[in-house]
């Protein structure tokens, strides 16, 4: 299955639009306490399947899962793809890649 991915310069300027997308973060807590995009919701990849299930009721919204550099939001992006979700994309590079690329003052890790 193919993830559809986004940009985080893609995804700066859309956090910005008059409609944003969902943008969940599906690190840990001790990676959520020591940084994160403005804006996000954190759903930790530990509680994935049930939590995400339990807080992302609508299929058709706009979300943008979003991990450290991109490989455990994928997982859970294709997750969501299966369950019908049709609006989910991975944000490529993850956190990481905001850092250097949209806003240094996120510290890397």
């Amino acid at each position: 299955m193919r993830i559809p991915e986004i940009t985080v310069e893609e995804l700066s300027g859309w956090l910005k639009s008059a409609t944003p997308p969902r943008l969940i973060d599906v690190r840990e807590a001790d990676e959520w306490d020591l940084c994160r995009i403005e804006g996000a919701e954190w759903i930790p990849l530990s509680r994935w399947p049930e939590a995400a299930l339990e807080q992302l009721l609508d299929p058709n919204q706009e979300l943008v899962i979003q991990c450290h550099h991109g490989g455990r939001s994928a997982r859970a992006a294709a997750f969501l793809i299966g369950k019908g979700f049709g609006h989910v994309w991975n944000l490529e590079g993850g956190i990481d890649a905001w850092s250097l690329r949209v806003d240094s003052a996120v510290p890397r890790y």
